[in-house]
């Protein structure tokens, strides 16, 4: 029987001749990094548990977040990974580099077939030139650098095939707004799926990055699109090794086979709150701008600068509207210079940034205020992950035409003259966080939180701007502070109760902060239909209990009294004398659990 692309590069990465979706392998990974938000909180964990870098040559930090480190705590972080650097012979990629994750891919730490874990949610934008990557929490991290290798679950694979010819002026990000749409964020959950279709082999690889970068919206462990004799021969002019690109067996099995029908397709957006909120630009009604970002791991390529500078020439962003542009990479940004692209995008009134992150950081340029409405190049438009406004994810030629017009338009209809009245402005009020405190044993018994909302994201566990907290005690205040009817959760949660959600839970971020926050305050065990894959290993890493189920009010209210005994695999709800039927914790989960998290016995 044959094998996937991920099930090759898990195999070969695991000394296996095979691996099959379900099983759990120790394998070594190739380039291993933590940015700036979560390396502080990596150092700490390796001194606390007396651990030493394996190997500082395939070790890295990247100060991408917040590159100017204009908040005191990313300051402080990025100081102590400094001289953690300096103390170990990691190598840092300071504030001048860029996307982590694209400096990655530029200076050959990651090739066709290899392996990267980083603390970016993101890293997964490997599959763009078919390599593995995963993002992962500060625990994880702390443990791989400490030995090179982590423990992973085989995903299943699914196919999925891109048919029929896109419609003038329709780009990547369009293409990959369009599979969100279709799939929803539930779409790829827990899976690898592996692209193809013509659309997608005529990709290069600022368009390869864009779709794969917006897997995670999805839910997939990882988006792959086979390498072609261009992205190979790219990828070996600076790889620090030889490789051999991987390519699925002819008799690789899938688990099944989707079709992403984007015959005539026109310019997407995704509207506010959702990335797979998607509908045609053509379909809004006339909708303000206030500001544009164009940037992100998604769109900060040379390509996409080139294509909104393509838009703006000759046009003066229009009055009251901001643009602020964040190239991805120093590289991109050196480019953009010589070929007189930023010289085209200042002379349009844009604002540019420094090689990083931008908006999606809450320490550098692109974030909006309370009522601002944004059109982003980004991936994520959640509830506050930009800011506190309302956020439109779309292409760099939409965003760039928008910014001219005033009014969410693409660039044809600009164009043209196809421009409404821009609307009156919106205003919003912003709504403060929560506080609170903290406990854990082997038999859970507290009251019932029934929160039935699927795809609750990190964001809204724990928002993007507590991100430089590094100490435990204090994130607790801050649990589900940005879930809308939720905000006082963290003040009237008592130690031991046991969280009810919906599927998807932890969607989104990496961040290690959205498990802790529920371990400072004591939480029993959060029952889900299903997890983010992401957070449901940063939780299993840091012993706080998460079980899936498929719960419904006939289960569970709020306020009922619940009784778990994780080491039996069961729970009951003492109000109503009912079992509820939980799925037990792995033996990996359960043993990680007992001894208090991956590290604690390091």
């Amino acid at each position: 029987m044959g094998l996937t692309i991920i099930e090759k590069i898990i195999a070969r990465h695991a000394g296996r001749d095979s691996v099959k979706p379900g099983d759990i392998v120790d394998m070594e990974i190739d380039a291993r990094i933590a940015r700036d938000f979560g390396g502080a909180n990596v150092v700490r964990n390796l001194r606390t548990h007396g651990l030493s870098v394996a190997d500082p040559e395939r070790t890295y930090f990247t100060f991408d977040t917040n590159p100017g480190g204009s908040d005191q705590g990313y300051a402080a972080n990025q100081h102590t990974c400094r001289r953690f650097a300096a103390e170990t012979g990691v190598r840092v990629f300071d504030i001048d580099q860029g996307i982590g994750t694209h400096v990655a891919i530029e200076k050959g730490l990651i090739w066709p077939g290899g392996t990267l874990v980083s603390t970016d949610s993101h890293a997964n934008i490997m599959g763009a030139i078919g390599a593995f990557g995963q993002g992962m929490g500060d625990a994880d991290i702390a443990s791989c650098w400490a030995t090179g290798r982590v423990w992973f679950r085989v995903p299943p694979t699914v196919r999925v095939r891109f048919e029929g010819r896109p419609g003038p002026g329709v780009t990547p990000k369009d293409l990959v707004l369009a599979a969100a749409g279709a799939l929803g964020a539930k779409g790829l959950l827990g899976r690898a799926a592996e692209l193809s279709g013509p659309v997608i082999d005529e990709l290069d690889l600022a368009g390869r990055i864009t779709i794969a970068s917006m897997g995670t919206e999805m839910g997939a462990i990882i988006v792959l699109i086979p390498p072609d004799e261009r992205i190979v021969a790219w990828c070996r002019e600076r790889a620090r090794q030889p490789f051999e690109p991987v390519h699925a067996d002819p008799d690789a099995v899938y688990e099944r086979d989707i079709v992403v029908n984007v015959e005539g397709l026109g310019p997407q957006v995704a509207r506010p709150g959702h990335p797979d909120d998607v509908v045609p630009v053509a379909s809004l009604p006339p909708t303000r701008v206030d500001s544009v970002f164009i940037g992100s791991c998604t769109n900060g390529r040379l390509e996409d600068l080139r294509a909104a500078a393509e838009v703006l020439r000759g046009r003066k962003v229009a009055p009251g509207v901001v643009l602020k542009v964040v190239p991805s990479t120093d590289g991109t940004w050196r480019r953009a210079l010589d070929e007189g692209i930023i010289a085209e995008l200042k002379a349009a009134g844009a604002l540019i940034g420094n090689a990083g992150c931008g908006g999606c950081a809450a320490g550098q340029i692109g974030q909006n205020g309370p009522g601002e409405i944004t059109v982003s190049t980004g991936n994520r438009n959640f509830p506050g992950k930009q800011g506190r406004g309302s956020v439109y994810l779309a292409s760099p030629r939409t965003a760039a035409a928008s910014a001219v017009a005033g009014v969410l338009v693409t660039a044809e209809d600009l164009a043209a003259g196809r421009v409404p009245e821009r609307p009156a402005p919106l205003f919003l009020e912003p709504v403060e966080p929560a506080a609170g405190a903290s406990a854990r044993p082997e038999v859970v018994e507290g009251r019932a939180w029934v929160i039935d909302i699927d795809s609750i994201d990190t964001d809204m566990i724990y928002h993007n701007r507590h991100l430089a907290e590094t100490d435990p005690a204090r994130m607790g205040r801050h649990a589900f502070g940005n879930l809308p009817g939720w905000e006082r959760f963290a003040e009237e949660v008592k130690p031991g109760d046991v969280i009810f959600v919906g599927a998807n839970f932890g969607a989104g971020s990496s961040r290690q902060q959205a498990v802790t926050c529920f371990l400072t305050l004591g939480v029993g065990a959060i029952v889900a239909r299903s997890y983010g894959a992401i957070y449901e290993r940063n939780a299993i890493n840091e012993a706080l209990a998460v079980l899936t189920a498929d719960w419904t009010s006939d289960h569970v209210g709020h306020g009922d009294r619940i009784r778990i005994d994780l080491g039996r695999g069961r729970a009951v709800n003492l109000t109503r004398g009912v079992d509820i039927p939980i799925r037990p914790m792995s033996e990996v989960q359960l043993a990680i659990y007992r001894r208090g998290g991956l590290l604690a016995s390091a």
